[in-house]
């Protein structure tokens, strides 16, 4: 055992890095429940199906959680750094280049978020005075994509996040948790 080996000390966590974490949790919970919930009422309405009859709501249901899992993991995908870019256009830039195209691609994406969420809202807004009901379960339409504005302001925060991230570690950041370079997965 080589006893020159320095231990560095334990990295206390700062107020960012325990909002990244409770943002993680938050995204994960989303998705985690929302395909778990998905799985159980298609399940179950194979059994319903097989045995008895379909379950007449369960396709409304589905799409209601396709869009809760859609529109939740936008931060999810946004912080592994899974979204559309020119990987290869980038790459090949020096990092000077790279640095300054990370600012403004996640700063006009963060705009875009942020953008997209007041208009989610303006049209929750629209449904709630409407009164809209989805047609199975007589719900007001508007509970099922609450979700749409609450992913686009996930997804802003976290390219807000990746931006501190690129300034705080003076190195090139796709997201929180993704360098720049490539990595096999």
């Amino acid at each position: 055992m080589d006893t020159n080996i320095k231990n560095k000390p334990a990295h206390k966590p700062n107020f960012f890095d325990k909002f990244i974490d409770v943002t993680r949790v938050i995204e994960e919970v989303i998705l985690g429940t929302g395909v778990a919930f998905m799985a159980i009422i298609l399940i179950a309405n194979v059994f319903a199906r097989t045995f008895f009859k379909s379950i007449y709501f369960v396709e409304e249901l589905t799409q209601i959680t396709v869009i809760f899992v859609t529109f939740g993991g936008i931060g999810y995908g946004v912080r592994k750094a899974r979204h559309i870019r020119m990987g290869a256009i980038f790459d090949a830039l020096n990092e000077k280049i790279q640095t300054v195209l990370i600012y403004i691609i996640c700063g006009v994406s963060a705009i875009l978020m942020f953008f997209l969420a007041s208009k989610s809202i303006t049209y929750i807004m629209r449904l709630i005075r409407f009164r809209e009901m989805t047609p199975s379960l007589h719900i007001p339409y508007w509970i099922t994509i609450v979700i749409v504005p609450i992913g686009f302001i996930m997804a802003g925060i976290q390219y807000i996040i990746t931006i501190i991230k690129n300034i705080r570690e003076g190195e090139v950041w796709l997201s929180a948790e993704q360098k720049s370079e490539y990595v096999d997965e």
